[in-house]
């Protein structure tokens, strides 16, 4: 996006997960000399007052419809929500601090959720710990709530030049990925802001040093080659390393390092605080998390003031009681100003050596589903972070001193800008500038940041002056390399875009070709690394080929294309166009990579490939099986449309042929799984040929494409097999109605929510209670395949969860109450019931109240005679960390006694204490099958 002249302001917006800060400028001329203005955001207070604030707090509290009066919420403009949004919704400084008066209602920390890929961010989970009552929003809408507020407050003081028309820079930590970036994106057309660039936060606070570093006399940078730039936020810590280096007298900035997500920030060390608080008030049971929530709230408050500059001796958080002893049953504690700053400290900013690196156990999902990182200290991420772009460093120090730095010698920066609101505390601020000395065995420079809550807002105003050319712009490109994972038996990584890439540049690979068939779904495994060496020392350029270094390099989501030939209907099925295209990529100015096939011999055909974050799980590179090309051509002639081919004999035997030519099923990998599954897809149209053609293709085919999801092209694939459930089956006995519920269940994780209603709707009449009571309707439902029903049912992830409790509850009064499909019953029960899904949203996890009274009904039965009703507790007690999900400590002790002295399996022990994931044999019990090869069942990072 070129810089508009029209433009009548440059707008810069921090879209923080604590706070969310606007500054402007005019853009007149000269534009240099053109002063940076914070705005001031109405909004409101309190009940019916409105007050102007350098910040808007960055928190919803969703009041009910009878909780205050219209003119309590009343705000100097009439405010349309954005599209989705709910009503009666409190921003701001109001909404912060109700959200410590009440339970259950505030949103917070919206844009930790934009970054979480564990849950969908576009549907409705926040509040994560909401009331019963509460209506819920998505990440997206939430984040979009705040910046519509902030446009509808700026189109009120400025009517002739709405938001909408300036130039507008919204902030992004520069760890964000691709999702969290284009939702981002989203959330920003949806508040009526469909223009906007994205610029890294780090970079950012740079940009603002810089305005106010080179109004000095004689500005000079020759003695600060390398600046580390650490941004402590609410909800993330951003590093970056910018180079200064000077070239026949001028001054260039370039940013030569970014680092990883890390999900840890302020609000870490509010929840450490909660923490504190929590044990003081003696509680014999922890706090609900809605309770916790609010107690949060007041930690927060407590945190800021007690690391502030003039800071009292000691603050107070107080938790109400409730119903008649409200007022009576309210506990207060004190927290030390002491306390508070021995946990920033040491908790945090620990005094370390450099080679004292972040411990990578496993990433727990801490209280309110958030996965923040499994080490909170600070200095020893920063500490990798150095260590890992080392190359970099040397070459930047070297560059700008007279000698070069022995390879033995550590290379760190010789200047630290800080930002975010952990550094508003002296002593963190020191304790950081202090380890990188420390580091140094040296001085090192503290530039000048006298506004660390507003930099970034100004530094993006600062941005859009660098485009016009009136200051100096960062450069340094891609802070990435990105390659194409080329798999074979040496798996290799093509470099697509080497670090440094710069903005809008188009890449062509042109010594590498691609053959690719129109009209069918191909996939691009992509690798992104932020190190400048790789471990062989091999440096990514564009073009360059290196081995896969698993431990430098991350997998982003794949991007998938479906090339459109544009449906030349001369062609037939088996006359699809194949086109050779290269590969082109480009750094967008948003930041994003886009990638897309041109065709070789007409540059116009051009087909953008786009990633999909859908059910991605991680999943290895396989090799291809010898003979699976002979077992695909097995089944295309046994399906093929040829009449002759109506031999049952040979189809009765097709599955033996397949585990002949490769392996027992079981042990299928991915890979192959689903060139069978493709391979039976064309001869979908003759699975009714006769019986044994349904029956194996439905059996094939279930287990070939489970679980639905897992390969990037598996969203095409559900799309080509949907259209069957509306066909049916053609043998419709009570063998060929099992296995069409089985085909179902295998593949349901590729169904979206509206499909698995659509199937839960036809099947509930025989799964109601009444079902099994009438011998008539009990045998009616038999022969439908009534055990299959049920365990499809329990299988639908993405219904509502109010859904899966209803279905659970009949579960619950069949198996005790009638022992035909017991086992059935109990083992659907524990999958409606279990606390980590295998691949729905963790917000339609059955409510934990629910749950709990069903584990006390499973306590009061024979576990010796009932093990499916055990492994259903165990289910419904896993651990996960989640204080919304895991049912009381008290109530699990009683069912890890009760396993100890039971005749059930030992192990499951671990699955209730040690948030252990599932193995192979568990997970087939817990799943009704085990999953394809290479497939990760749930993340270990």
């Amino acid at each position: 996006m070129a810089p508009s002249k029209k433009s009548r302001f440059l707008v810069g917006i921090d879209l923080g997960t604590t706070n969310t800060v606007v500054a402007f400028c005019e853009n007149s001329e000269p534009l240099k000399d053109s002063p940076l203005q914070l705005f001031e955001i109405d909004q409101l207070v309190g009940q019916g007052e409105v007050a102007r604030r350098p910040q808007l707090p960055s928190f919803r509290f969703h009041a009910t419809p009878s909780q205050f009066s219209q003119d309590a919420l009343q705000l100097p403009w009439t405010q349309p929500a954005v599209d989705g949004d709910i009503e009666h919704v409190i921003i701001g400084e109001w909404a912060r601090e109700l959200g410590s008066q009440v339970e259950g209602r505030q949103v917070c920390s919206a844009k930790s959720w934009l970054s979480h890929n564990n849950v969908d961010r576009e549907s409705d989970i926040l509040p994560w710990a909401g009331a019963d009552d509460v209506e819920k929003v998505s990440p997206v809408i939430a984040s979009a709530s705040y910046l519509n507020h902030i446009r509808h407050a700026w189109n009120h003081r400025n009517p002739s030049h709405p938001l909408e028309e300036q130039e507008v820079v919204i902030t992004v930590p520069a760890s964000f990925d691709e999702t969290a970036r284009n939702l981002t994106l989203k959330a920003a057309k949806l508040a009526n802001l469909s223009h906007v660039l994205l610029l890294e936060e780090p970079q950012a606070a740079c940009y603002d040093w810089y305005a106010r570093f080179e109004q000095q006399d004689n500005p000079d940078l020759s003695d600060i080659p390398l600046i580390l730039i650490c941004d402590v936020g609410g909800g993330t810590t951003d590093l970056s390393l910018i180079k200064a280096n000077y070239t026949d007298g001028q001054l260039s900035l370039s940013r030569i390092g970014v680092g990883e997500h890390l999900m840890l920030g302020g609000d870490n060390i509010d929840l450490a605080l909660a923490h504190i608080s929590e044990q003081k008030l003696n509680n014999k049971t922890p706090m609900k998390a809605q309770a916790l929530g609010k107690l949060i709230s007041q930690t927060r408050a407590v945190k800021e003031s007690l690391l502030s500059l003039d800071a009292p001796e000691e603050g107070k958080v107080t938790i109400l009681g409730g119903g008649s002893r409200l007022i009576g049953g309210a506990r207060s504690v004190a927290i030390s100003k002491q306390e508070v700053q021995q946990l920033g400290l040491e908790g945090f900013f620990p005094n370390i050596e450099l080679d004292q690196l972040p411990s990578h156990k496993r990433s727990a999902v801490v209280e309110f589903g958030l996965p923040y990182v499994s080490d909170p200290a600070v200095t020893k991420h920063v500490a990798q972070f150095l260590t890992q772009h080392q190359a970099a460093c040397q070459d930047a120090l070297n560059a700008q001193s007279q000698k070069t730095l022995s390879q033995n010698t550590q290379a760190i920066p010789v200047a630290l800008l800080v930002n975010g609101g952990a550094f508003n505390s002296p002593l963190i601020k020191q304790r950081m500038l202090g380890v990188l000395e420390h580091w140094r065995g040296d001085a090192v420079t503290l530039l000048d940041n006298p506004h660390p809550d507003y930099a970034v807002a100004y530094g993006a105003v600062a941005y859009s002056k660098a485009r016009r050319g009136a200051q100096l712009k960062i450069g340094g490109g891609s802070p990435r390399s990105y390659f194409l994972h080329l798999p074979s038996k040496k798996s290799q990584a093509l470099c697509l875009l080497g670090k440094g890439a710069e903005e809008g540049t188009e890449i062509r690979l042109t010594g590498r070709r691609f053959a690719l068939t129109l009209d069918q779904p191909v996939r691009f495994n992509l690798l992104t690394t932020t190190v400048d060496a790789l471990s062989d020392a091999s440096i990514p350029n564009n073009g360059s080929l290196h081995g896969v270094d698993s431990d430098l390099m991350q997998a982003l989501p794949p991007y998938v294309a479906s090339l459109d030939s544009g449906n030349d209907e001369h062609l037939s099925a088996n006359q699809k166009r194949r086109v050779e295209v290269q590969l082109s990529s480009k750094l967008t100015e948003v930041g994003t990579l886009q990638l897309e096939c041109v065709d070789i011999n007409n540059d116009e055909n051009r087909w953008q490939v786009e990633f999909e974050v859908r059910n991605q799980k991680t999943v290895k590179e396989q090799e291809i099986p010898v003979n699976l090309q002979q077992s695909k051509a097995l089944i295309s002639t046994l399906y093929s449309g040829s009449k002759k081919q109506t031999d049952t004999k040979q189809i009765k035997l097709l599955p033996k042929q397949l585990e002949r030519n490769l392996g027992k099923r079981e042990q299928w990998d991915l890979m192959t799984s689903r060139h069978l599954f493709d391979a039976l897809a064309l001869g979908k149209k003759r699975r009714r040929r006769s019986e044994p053609h349904e029956k194996n293709w439905l059996r094939l085919a279930g287990f070939s494409l489970r679980p639905g999801f897992g390969d990037p092209v598996d969203s095409w694939r559900m799309e080509q097999v949907w259209p069957l459930y509306q066909q049916g089956i053609q043998f419709k006995n009570q063998q060929g109605w099992s296995d069409w519920w089985v085909f179902w269940r295998r593949v349901s994780g590729g169904l979206n929510q509206e499909q698995q209603e659509n199937i839960l709707a036809d099947i509930a009449k025989y799964l109601h209670p009444g079902a099994l009571k009438n011998p008539q309707s009990a045998k009616t439902a038999h022969e439908h395949g009534y055990e299959g029903m049920v365990r499809l049912s329990a299988s639908l992830e993405r219904l509502h969860f109010e859904d899966k409790t209803l279905l659970a509850n009949w579960f619950m009064s069949k198996a005790t109450h009638n022992e035909q499909y017991r086992d059935a019953h109990w083992w659907a029960l524990a999958r409606l019931g279990n606390r980590r899904p295998l691949y729905g949203s963790q917000h339609n996890v059955i409510p934990v109240a629910e749950v709990q009274a069903w584990i006390v009904r499973l306590l009061e039965l024979d576990w010796n005679k009932q093990t499916m009703a055990a492994f259903a507790a165990v289910m419904m007690g896993g651990k996960t960390g989640d204080r919304t999900l895991d049912i009381p400590a008290e109530l699990r002790a009683d069912i890890v006694a009760k396993i100890t002295h039971s005749k059930v399996p030992q192990t499951w022990l671990q699955l209730l204490e040690t948030k252990q994931d599932f193995n192979q044999e568990e997970a087939q019990k817990a799943f009704g099958d085990t999953l394809p090869a290479g497939l990760q069942l749930l993340r270990d990072e």
